[in-house]
């Protein structure tokens, strides 16, 4: 069984325009297609790998319904890649990956196209913590509805 699921879109605006957004943390609750994310916490640029930035999020079926995700930036290659780790502050001041990674790449198909594909790979989810969870987490669509966001904040 596969542990990545994908979806494409080609978009009306060029690949610079698209990876401004998605380096935008402050733009990521609308490009959101699950609507769990609800808000950043850090408002900074994305500019390189290593680079954290954490999220408010919400999820009915998470114990406690909000909590926060530090998203660690893994790929930051502008404007064709980007990718990050989501993770969470494990109590002691240190962060905790569990091995899951979103990634966005980018093929200019001219000067105001751009094939962007999305990715979600598990692939580096431990056995006990597939077993806990179910991956993904979320039907296959929320991925193309996250590229239906990225197209209209991208062309606005």
């Amino acid at each position: 069984m596969s542990a990545t699921i994908s979806a494409s879109r080609t978009i009306t605006a060029p690949a610079q325009t698209i990876f401004a957004v998605l380096s935008d943390p402050t733009k990521h609750a609308a490009i959101d297609g699950t609507g769990w994310v609800c808000e950043p916490l850090d408002r900074e640029l994305l500019t390189a790998s290593g680079q954290i930035f954490r999220m408010a999020m919400y999820h009915h079926g998470h114990p406690n319904g909000n909590y926060e995700m530090a998203n660690r930036i893994q790929v930051f290659d502008p404007p064709r890649a980007i990718s990050w780790e989501p993770g969470y502050d494990a109590g002691d001041g240190t962060l905790r990956f569990e091995g899951w990674i979103w990634r966005y790449d980018l093929a200019a198909l001219g000067p105001s196209d751009t094939d962007v594909t999305l990715t979600y790979d598990w692939s580096g989810v431990l056995e006990p913590d597939r077993l806990e969870v179910s991956f993904p987490p979320f039907p296959a669509d929320h991925l193309g509805n996250s590229l239906a966001h990225l197209a209209e904040l991208a062309v606005a």
